[in-house]
């Protein structure tokens, strides 16, 4: 009897401590992902809030939606002594798309004008491999390591191994900058040559096919081989 009354003691105390673990995974994981939200997200969220929803002009939008990006990046400067490189990038693309909107009014250079912005980012992501900083690492790490103290270790452990680990987390940016340069290209291309009307919607549709297939291909060919590196390595150390 009194083992039956132990067990059921436990099975509650075993649920909520695993209920606490998940919970405790999803909050590493969201103040992992923080910075990317901050530094991109909500500066992009902003551009297209402000131009499409309020009805700004792109100048304006632009401007007000560089506002968190450049504090961000004044403060990395003043506090931390280096340069944020996520906020650096969508702040030197609004400066593009803001110099861009000063050369504005033609239809067809309008319909242009993002894909600068977008090709912008990823030049800049291809940069960022080449340098040995890849950019698009910040989300790749919190999504592998689910913000996991263990799983956080073996990542360091793996990258500092270099070989096949290493090479998967430069090609994840490698995917994503040729990407969005081969977006920007295809809807330039596009916008030159096809009718304004075509390229309305045309356009949506290349960046939504773009970033489906990068999905596709960096989740199946790098995110999960990795994911399951991890867990050996975390398995093995115990």
């Amino acid at each position: 009897m009194s083992q039956l009354a132990t067990t059921t003691q436990a099975g509650p105390t075993a649920t909520q401590a695993t209920g606490h673990q998940a919970g405790t995974e999803q909050a590493s994981r969201f103040e992992s992902l923080k910075p990317l939200v901050l530094d991109a997200a909500v500066p992009m969220a902003m551009y297209y809030l402000l131009s499409n929803g309020f009805g700004m002009s792109t100048l304006s939008a632009l401007a007000w939606s560089s506002v968190v990006p450049a504090g961000r990046t004044l403060w990395s400067l003043v506090k931390e002594r280096r340069v944020n490189g996520l906020a650096a990038l969508i702040l030197t693309a609004n400066i593009v798309g803001l110099l861009l909107s000063l050369l504005s009014g033609d239809a067809r250079f309008m319909l242009a004008k993002d894909s600068g912005i977008t090709g912008t980012i990823g030049l800049v992501v291809l940069g960022s491999v080449a340098s040995g900083r890849p950019l698009m690492t910040v989300a790749l790490k919190a999504w592998v390591t689910k913000g996991n103290a263990a799983r956080d270790a073996a990542w360091g452990r793996l990258v500092a191994q270099g070989g096949r680990f290493a090479r998967m987390e430069r090609m994840f940016s490698v995917v994503w900058g040729g990407a969005l340069l081969g977006e920007a290209v295809l809807r330039i291309v596009g916008a030159y040559t096809l009718p304004v009307d075509t390229m309305v919607w045309l356009g949506g549709v290349i960046a939504a096919v773009t970033i489906t297939l990068a999905m596709i291909v960096s989740g199946g060919r790098l995110v999960d081989p990795m994911e399951k590196m991890v867990d050996r390595e975390v398995a093995e150390i115990g």
